[in-house]
């Protein structure tokens, strides 16, 4: 069970939890860990919770995509090489992504699960890891950590509420190229058609570089699905992909983040040696950049885009060059992208929710609020003791308090409750865990998380086993995107809800 005294009631700053999260605990909350398909004792600190690499069967994955349904379909290549991606959801509630590939592109089964197993050993945050394949019959499918917030295309080329801010496409640029130092590092180099549409954001609105790249497309041999204009000029040449043109494709990468175009490398170079610097750089930031780190991400794509692989930098001189740029570490990447974080609630329960329950984890304030008023104070029962005290004048007014506010919820006057409410508290003759239950929607309902928070805690201090306290401590801790943690109180209010309708206390 959770305790009112916990740190929780007086952090100000709840973003530094999820940011630094797994290491963050408090008294108040369990933590359990994430859904995954299995142990993970391989696991590198920079790929943590990520399940080991497996085969999963063609009737697992076809369940988990409702039969590769078109409405599942979140990237799909065009007519030369139709792969398809589906996103799609495991038994065990993990979303994930499947790409299919093409009946027989790869007609050895042998050398599809090679080369998958190959990628399947890596491990890193920077990466949308591959976490298992399928290879059954003429069906050979990848299967992928899902990316739930697009990619880089999209928010580069066609968003729709704002442009990508300066300091976040330095951290798309950082974040890629540590993907691909890594990759290099454990001896997989080579990457395979590097765009933005293989960069793609995670929950948390991270960049991260999609692991199907790292595949060999197919036995057709062709690794560039591009205009020709965008393609090394190696591989013009002799038809090979070598490190060198994964860091020309970089190159590219780093013009659309500089331009907010897709320039052609040709026509940009033509503008750099111009020293049209300015010229280059996208309109739609308006000025607000830092022409020093402009001009330093310049110099390096320029060095990227070299016409001989050999006077190419490479990645971890990439790494070294971007570094020193990423001015804003702490702030989330879901706040500079403009976006909510994604991360939801695990549906894995065991427990089948009430009313209550739906509407907490559906974070449905309008029905927790009718909720809340059909239930009126029938919880109070038994956690006051009231003596004589209950007829002086102090109590008469402190009754009429409540009252004023119990108008102000049923009208959804949230503020004027509040308002009441909180004197009723303030009198402290009498202490009602409804009342803080009711003030901790009021703050939710005036976007004011830390204080719902803190009401939750304070009733469950006076009922410990309350499933209403440790809902609406769900809610609250979803609000404040701390969603593990929002989790385990929806699952805690879960069992006091079970215990309680088996006739035990609670």
């Amino acid at each position: 069970m959770g305790c009112c005294q916990s740190s929780l009631l007086s952090e100000t700053h709840p973003e530094k939890h999820y940011h630094h999260r797994p290491n963050s605990s408090t008294s108040a909350l369990r933590h359990h860990p994430p859904p995954s398909l299995g142990p993970d004792p391989a696991a590198s600190a920079t790929g943590e919770g990520v399940p080991n690499f497996s085969e999963l069967s063609f009737a697992d994955l076809k369940a988990a995509t409702n039969n590769f349904s078109s409405e599942f379909i979140v990237s799909e290549s065009g007519e030369k090489a139709p792969n398809l991606v589906y996103k799609g959801r495991l038994k065990n509630q993990r979303w994930i992504a499947v790409k299919k590939f093409p009946k027989l592109a790869w007609p050895d089964p042998k050398q599809f699960a090679e080369e998958a197993w190959g990628v399947g050993k890596l491990r890193h945050q920077r990466l949308a890891n591959l976490i298992g394949y399928c290879c059954d019959g003429e069906e050979r499918l990848l299967v992928a950590e899902y990316m739930p917030n697009d990619t880089l295309a999209k928010h580069l080329f066609h968003w729709e509420n704002q442009t990508i801010e300066w300091a976040m496409r330095l951290r798309v640029a950082l974040y890629i190229a540590e993907a691909l130092d890594y990759c290099n590092s454990e001896g997989r180099p080579l990457y395979h058609d590097l765009n933005a549409y293989r960069v793609l954001f995670d929950e948390n609105g991270d960049p991260r570089l999609s692991c199907f790249g790292l595949m060999k497309n197919s036995r057709d041999g062709k690794s560039y699905s591009t205009n020709l204009a965008y393609t090394p000029p190696e591989y013009l040449r002799n038809g090979r992909v070598t490190p060198e043109s994964v860091v020309y494709s970089f190159g590219t990468i780093l013009l659309d983040l500089l331009s907010g175009k897709h320039i052609p490398p040709s026509h940009a170079l033509d503008m750099i040696r111009g020293k049209n610097n300015i010229l280059l750089m996208d309109s739609h930031l308006e000025g607000k950049f830092s022409t020093e780190e402009a001009t330093a991400v310049v110099n390096l794509a320029s060095r990227c885009l070299q016409y001989e692989p050999r006077e190419r930098p490479s990645t971890k001189d990439v790494v070294l060059v971007l570094a020193p740029l990423n001015t804003k570490p702490d702030i989330p990447s879901h706040v500079m992208l403009g976006i909510s974080k994604q991360e939801e609630l695990p549906s894995s329960r065991q427990r089948p929710l009430t009313a209550m329950g739906e509407a907490c984890s559906r974070m449905d304030l309008t029905a927790i609020h009718q909720l809340l008023v059909m239930t009126h104070y029938r919880d109070d029962e038994g956690t006051n003791e009231l003596s004589f005290q209950e007829w002086t004048q102090q109590m008469r007014e402190m009754l009429e308090a409540r009252k004023r506010g119990d108008y102000a919820f049923r009208d959804r006057d949230f503020k004027t409750a509040i308002d009441c409410y909180s004197q009723f508290i303030d009198m402290g003759t009498m202490v009602s865990p409804t009342v803080y239950a009711r003030r901790s929607l009021c703050y939710l309902m005036c976007d004011q998380a830390d204080a719902a928070l803190r009401d939750a805690m304070q009733a469950q201090c006076v009922y410990p086993d309350w499933a209403t306290a440790f809902y609406m401590q769900s809610v609250a801790l979803a609000k404040l995107d701390m969603h593990k943690d929002a989790a385990d109180m929806l699952s805690e209010a879960a069992a006091l809800e079970e215990k309680r309708q088996k006739g035990g206390k609670g």
